[in-house]
């Protein structure tokens, strides 16, 4: 098993739905945070790659199909090179709402973090993207930069533009698999990631 898709769109970008979407039609598990959470010890692996150690992408993504959000999202470019067949799925929303919902969800979530996970997080940040979270501008420059560079450098026939509001089409479209009958699953609006986070820090 190997990855057939590469999410390169940042956080709140839809990624929970996405990897739902992207695990009913591949057959199989999509790398997401929520990942790390259930895997303590990929905590490390993402932290030294944060600080450009990087690790043998094929073993450490051994059993999984897709991979979307941060971190993965943040080495797009390291996994298009090593997963040369997958598909680049760019996930993208409005700057200012994106702003917006970061802000109150991701933003804080990783200001409260502690120990080895708060070290990640921050070096990850730190490497690529920005570490000015509480500064708008800076935040808003910084995904526009991101998805400009994906769009520059993915070549048109590896890349797909996705907004969740598209639904499951671009996506069978890319994959060359069939609209599934059902709903596409959206999910994780800012009301839920709070509502879950809280569970999260409380049990």
């Amino acid at each position: 098993m190997t990855l057939r898709i590469i999410g390169a769109g940042l956080g709140r970008t839809g990624t929970l739905s996405l990897k739902i979407a992207l695990e009913r039609l591949l057959d199989g598990p999509c790398y997401h945070m929520a990942e790390v959470f259930a895997h303590p010890e990929h905590v490390p692996v993402w932290h030294a790659a944060a600080r450009g150690e990087m690790p043998d992408w094929r073993a450490f993504f051994q059993g999984y199909r897709a991979s979307v959000d941060w971190p993965a999202a943040s080495f797009w470019s390291e996994l298009m090179a090593v997963f040369p067949e997958a598909l680049v799925v760019l996930s993208v929303r409005d700057a200012e709402s994106w702003w917006r919902s970061a802000h109150q969800t991701i933003f804080p979530a990783s200001r409260g973090a502690s120990g080895e996970w708060r070290a990640m997080i921050d070096a990850l940040f730190a490497a690529r993207f920005t570490s000015a979270l509480e500064d708008r501008a800076a935040c808003i420059a910084m995904f526009e930069r991101h998805n400009a560079e994906v769009r520059r450098a993915v070549p048109r026939s590896r890349l797909v533009e996705w907004r969740a509001s598209d639904g499951w089409a671009p996506l069978c479209a890319a994959l060359q698999l069939p609209v599934p009958s059902e709903p596409f699953p959206h999910t994780n609006s800012t009301e839920q990631f709070l509502g879950a986070h809280a569970a999260r820090t409380q049990a």
